[in-house]
């Protein structure tokens, strides 16, 4: 996705398991359910209220509570389900049709009726709108026309085949609004939303926070919790650690340092505080990207030297304090297809006989240079630690002279998109759980890394393969081998594979179906437990 750290009828060979808790969030509480508003502190801000413009962690939270989509994620989920649709399908074998019937009885918030013609507006418009910081292009490009054949039937035309299409519109890109609240050519500026969603945006201040209330038009399954949910945005870390310290927000989602985090779980484990740890299975990955028209690093041998030089176990206990796990593949765990080809090929780390090998047969003799980059603001404050710890690790090895420096997030995009980088951090958190989003905008066509990396393999051959299985569970074969070219050739290096992770006052529940690999926090899951 999404850039961000910067989101089927389909039958996946995976379903995560649901959050992992350390605390809180069983429903085991003393005490019954009180259905008041909750509130949550998060750094992230919200770009936008506007499906069409919205491409952020913070605006999809928005989008997945305030509107409906076709389809949506269950809660521990990585297949699909209905949600404003009755039922989808492929109606051919190419994965090139895609049809849906609406579920009877839909109305948005305002209390207009939801059929196909809102369904087709909304798609269209996000398509003839493609605002930069919007999911058009990235996620509903396949889409050529969209026909509605009765109020209740929508038929997708595809361009080429597209097997994770249904996911793409389970995500926040396929969420329906009003035809008649939004302008077809223009994003809406008001800061309102109509939406047929279990919330209502009751209002939103961009410095500040977004309030929800229950949608009494609501038509769907999800059975919600609370009274209502308050987003307050705020600065930095600390100020977030403060607010859910002195009890100004009931849970902090995001955004805490992962020794605020480690400190906290080890505290509530101690029976200590009045503070307990959430942690979730997450797909959120980082990389080590090399630019391969760098003239060091564009030389394959000093990559593949320093995949087996990197060792994550220990940049994960020192920098992030076990709070994320080793990634060895592009494709991390728990998603479909997922492999270790990295550990198969490079091990765990720290083989400098072998880097050295590898090295000397490329006939590189003296200490390889470069420098590795980085920009805190966009992928945590942990990441420069990382880099500096990388760059001490190839250091020692004697084989290598790395310096490790950071800029802001805006120059350090347009450097990257430049060139002017050999070696640099990128985080992705995905739009949907499934193999392609991991591989396909990084090693296919309009490769977002900018790296200059391609291999005809993958690109005319595994990327459309596998866009055109249907049974997402065939598709693991070329997966499999798509990773393997990965790790041969390293363009990029797999880092780690974050959890998700919320802090909370101890009488919230229910938090651990907020955190899987769909990225979906769903408002609706978590109440207030009254104490007694």
């Amino acid at each position: 996705m999404r850039n961000r750290v910067q989101r089927l009828a389909l039958p996946l060979s995976v379903t995560l398991t649901a959050a992992v808790v350390a605390g809180c969030g069983t429903g085991s509480s003393a005490g019954e359910t009180s259905g008041e508003a909750i509130t949550m502190g998060i750094t992230d801000k919200v770009s936008s209220v506007d499906p069409a413009a919205g491409y952020d962690v913070g605006s999809w939270i928005v989008f997945n509570n305030v509107f409906q989509s076709l389809l949506s994620f269950p809660k521990g989920g990585t297949t699909p389900v209905p949600d404003a649709a009755k039922s989808c399908k492929f109606t051919d074998t190419s994965s090139k049709t895609y049809a849906c019937t609406l579920r009877p009885g839909l109305k948005f918030s305002n209390g207009d009726s939801l059929t196909s013609e809102d369904v087709k507006y909304s798609f269209e418009r996000t398509i003839k709108i493609n605002d930069d910081n919007g999911p058009a292009s990235s996620l509903l490009g396949s889409i050529k026309s969209v026909d509605t054949p009765g109020a209740d039937r929508v038929i997708f035309h595809l361009k080429y085949s597209d097997a994770t299409f249904p996911m793409k519109i389970a995500s926040g890109a396929g969420s329906i609004v009003d035809h008649s609240q939004y302008k077809m050519d223009a994003l809406r500026t008001d800061g309102k939303a109509v939406g047929s969603g279990p919330y209502t945006l009751e209002s939103y201040d961009k410095n500040k926070e977004a309030v929800f209330k229950v949608n009494g038009s609501y038509n769907g399954d999800d059975v919600i919790k609370n009274a209502g949910m308050t987003m307050r945005f705020y600065n930095d870390e600390t100020t977030l650690k403060q607010a859910v310290t002195d009890g100004t927000v009931d849970l902090a989602y995001r955004g805490l340092e992962t020794q605020d985090i480690a400190n906290i779980q080890a505290a509530s484990t101690s029976g200590k505080g009045n503070l307990e740890v959430v942690e979730g299975s997450g797909a959120e990955v980082q990389h080590l990207v090399f630019n391969l028209n760098d003239p060091v690093v564009g030389n394959k041998a000093v990559r593949q030297a320093i995949a087996y030089i990197v060792d994550r176990q220990s940049m994960i206990r020192d920098v992030y304090k076990r709070t994320v796990d080793p990634l060895y593949s592009v494709v991390p765990a728990g998603i479909t297809g997922h492999s270790t080809a990295f550990f198969d090929r490079y091990g765990e780390g720290g083989n400098t006989a072998k880097a050295s090998a590898v090295l000397q047969k490329a006939g590189i003799a003296g200490k390889v240079s470069f420098t590795l980059w980085a920009t805190p603001v966009r992928y945590g404050t942990g990441t420069v630690a990382e880099l500096k710890t990388i760059a001490k690790q190839l250091n020692d090895t004697g084989l290598f002279d790395i310096t490790v420096k950071s800029v802001d997030a805006d120059t350090y995009a347009k450097n990257i998109e430049a060139g002017k980088y050999a070696a640099y951090v990128k985080g992705w958190v995905p739009d949907y759980p499934d193999p392609d989003n991991f591989t396909a905008p990084f090693f296919g066509d309009g490769n977002v890394l900018y790296n200059h990396y391609t291999n005809s393999r993958i690109t005319a051959d595994l990327i459309p393969a596998t866009a055109a299985q249907s049974d997402r569970s065939g598709t693991v074969p070329d997966f499999q081998e798509l990773q393997d070219l990965v790790a041969k050739d390293v363009p990029v290096i797999p880092l780690w594979q974050g959890k998700q992770y919320v802090v909370a006052q101890n009488n919230i529940n229910g938090l651990e179906w907020t955190l899987d690999a769909s990225t979906v926090f769903r408002f609706w899951e978590i109440e207030k437990v009254a104490q007694k």
